[in-house]
């Protein structure tokens, strides 16, 4: 039996309206004997979702907590803990930190460290997997000082998600204005960019210890953010990170992580480049999990913007998943809702995927 607590306000740096509720997403996760903590403000959808995963066929638990603090977690020593990201890296106190360090100290740690793309990097190269030419920095003033710097190239906050700080640079002028946006004091990258066909995300699952490969999904990306995954995808190159899983597995990680890997053809043959890891659930897991549940052969998943703010302003009756033909929306991330966003997940061939797609669209 598991608690689950996906408030993300925690780990994200991203200030987007929809952030304070992103913990509804959890709930497809969820077996019925599980307590989900959901933020107040999602109470008005309840009905609407219950009555949709009903439609659809997903189970899961009725046991809510409205209210995301992570200080409810102690009233329930019994339960396994799952949370989106097993740390703080918002707050200078370490009020939270130390919650999780009392919690899992080993979890908190190899979590903190791999969730460092410097730190992830260094450790893919010591381990012998391909990584682009990235050049790491502990502050600006030192990549100021650089002057190893190869165009064009991205610059990365050494700790970002949502895509948060990463910027294209194409020459020396774009790179002073992205370095104008970062905080002075806090550590960096700046990393060739890869001429990749596709970035794959590989998830892994840790059951009772064990690493497990849990499913390879095609990012769909705007830029350098992350709008939605594909599966199945023409790549699986599971062997090409397997020395790294192992070492997250040898230093006590549990739950989910993933594995950004860039997708590069050369005359040679193809490349897999590892980029970054995600010591934590992502945008791809929750869709994953559902599709995983419901034995989902083909899928997509996207987020969308509408002018409507209620679940139950939504029609989804007549295209809503159907477990007898395996097609149809599901929806993901359904809290946003009322930011003017909705994540769903679709089900069927690519030619169905789309025509779902356009549907939806309409309806939004």
């Amino acid at each position: 039996m598991k608690i689950y607590n996906h408030d993300i306000t925690l780990y994200t740096h991203d200030r987007d309206d929809s952030i304070q509720l992103y913990s509804g997403r959890a709930l497809g996760l969820t077996h019925a004997d599980d307590k989900i903590q959901l933020a107040m403000t999602l109470q008005p959808e309840w009905e609407a979702i219950v009555e949709h995963y009903a439609q659809v066929g997903l189970p899961h638990t009725h046991d809510v907590i409205w209210d995301v603090s992570f200080d409810v977690i102690n009233q329930f020593p019994d339960r396994e803990i799952s949370v989106y990201f097993f740390g703080d890296v918002i707050n200078p106190h370490d009020t939270y930190r130390q919650m999780f360090q009392k919690w899992d100290r080993r979890l908190r740690e190899i979590v903190e460290f791999v969730n460092s793309k410097n730190n992830f990097i260094q450790l893919s190269e010591e381990l012998g997997i391909p990584v682009p030419k990235t050049l790491r920095f502990a502050n600006l003033v030192e990549a100021k000082a650089s002057n190893d710097v190869m165009f064009p190239c991205f610059v990365k906050p050494a700790v970002s998600d949502h895509g948060v700080g990463i910027t294209r640079c194409a020459d020396a002028e774009a790179l002073a204005a992205a370095f104008a946006t970062l905080v002075p004091e806090e550590p960096l990258q700046i990393q060739e960019e890869v001429q990749a066909s596709a970035f794959l995300n590989l998830q892994y699952r840790v059951n009772a210890g064990e690493i497990e490969p849990l499913l390879v999904s095609e990012q769909v990306l705007d830029g350098c953010v992350h709008k939605g995954n594909r599966y199945p995808s023409a790549h699986e190159p599971w062997d090409k990170v397997v020395p790294f899983a192992e070492w997250m597995g040898d230093r006590g990680m549990k739950g989910i992580f993933a594995v950004d890997v860039a997708v590069v053809p050369e005359a040679a043959g193809t490349r897999y480049v590892a980029i970054e890891c995600n010591p934590r659930f992502n945008g791809s897991s929750y869709p994953t999990v559902i599709a995983k549940r419901l034995n989902i052969p083909q899928w997509s998943s996207g987020t969308y913007k509408t002018q409507l703010r209620s679940l139950k302003d939504i029609d989804l009756q007549d295209i809503a998943y159907d477990p007898a033909t395996h097609t149809g929306v599901i929806l993901t991330n359904w809290g946003i809702i009322q930011a003017g966003k909705v994540s769903v997940l679709f089900a069927g061939t690519e030619a169905k995927q789309a025509e779902l797609e356009t549907i939806l669209q309409q309806r939004l």
